[in-house]
């Protein structure tokens, strides 16, 4: 969108229903609980929401897809399937506030995947923030000073493979159109749960499904109002409103399911927070001087 159209205040209301969205994507999760395995429970949010898929079958049909580009959806299908099972099992066994505090970490795995395989470059005060980072991700789990679940394990692991899955996102996206990724992530997200939910598959009840179809909804919707916020303002105007997610889940884990505010959950969450907002700004910084014409490239 062009600067002109460009509207901050809408970009922070579209931001903030997109955080509301997403938190209430983890208190389904979190309500139905242990009620479904983990495998099942993400393979039925993704069967269902295929349905979201339709308007966009003209893109997929339109696309021009080499054998290459196949192969990077089908390693996204892999990672984004085993990463998400890994989170729906961590909802059921640690706090929402954990989560999401946790969950904020795949930015800083991504920048660090980025220079490893992809041969981007490392500034100092980017390291720094990676640092601080995960300094805060010690700060949530306090290993030694607290016994640590398997709901802690999953969440570090599946916070590496979103960080795989978005690496792969940004490979395709600049191929093709961001309705061929979004399509190609559902069908093979789908594609990659089934054998996981066949394995542990038990009958769902009628309830269960309901719930698994809002849940498809809420997270549809929160993809695409996030897709508004980003039209409407620049990432530094929506990430910090983006990271008010975890306010909602320390009230939401507080109030509906008698989570305990942890200090510590909360102090860690903040710091990583900081950290990624840093790399943010930075980013936006170095693009903008990248892309700003100097000033005689101006004069006519």
């Amino acid at each position: 969108m062009d600067a002109h159209k460009q509207n901050p205040v809408l970009g922070v209301f579209w931001m903030l229903v997109t955080g509301v969205l997403f938190v209430a994507v983890t208190a389904v999760v979190k309500y139905v609980g242990d009620g479904l395995p983990a495998a099942e429970a993400a393979f039925l949010r993704y069967l269902l929401g295929l349905v979201f898929l339709i308007p966009m079958l003209p893109a997929m049909r339109a696309a021009k897809l080499t054998p290459r580009i196949y192969k990077v959806f089908a390693f996204r299908g892999v990672v984004h399937s085993l990463g998400v099972t890994l989170w729906f099992y961590a909802m059921t066994r640690i706090s929402i506030a954990e989560v999401t505090s946790m969950n904020y970490l795949n930015p800083v795995y991504v920048t660090i995947a980025a220079a490893v395989f992809l041969g981007e470059k490392l500034a100092f005060r980017r390291i720094l923030a990676i640092i601080a980072a995960l300094i805060g991700a010690m700060i949530i789990l306090r290993p030694g000073f607290r016994e640590l679940n398997s709901g802690h394990v999953a969440m570090l692991f599946a916070a590496v493979l979103f960080a795989g899955s978005y690496l792969s996102a940004k490979i395709t996206a600049d191929e093709v159109s961001p309705a061929v990724v979004v399509f190609m992530l559902s069908v093979t997200v789908t594609i990659g749960l089934a054998p996981m939910a066949w394995a542990v598959w038990i009958p769902p009840t009628w309830a269960q499904i309901g719930w698994m179809f809002v849940l498809a909804i809420l997270a549809t919707g929160g993809h695409y109002t996030m897709t508004l916020a980003f039209a409407c303002a620049p990432l530094t105007v929506t990430q910090p409103v983006y990271f008010l997610q975890l306010v909602w889940a320390v009230l939401l884990g507080w109030l509906a399911f008698n989570e305990p505010v942890d200090v510590y959950v909360v102090a860690g969450g903040l710091l990583i927070v900081a950290a990624v907002s840093f790399m943010t700004w930075r980013e936006h910084v170095l693009k903008r001087r990248a892309t700003t014409p100097a000033a005689s490239a101006t004069k006519v």
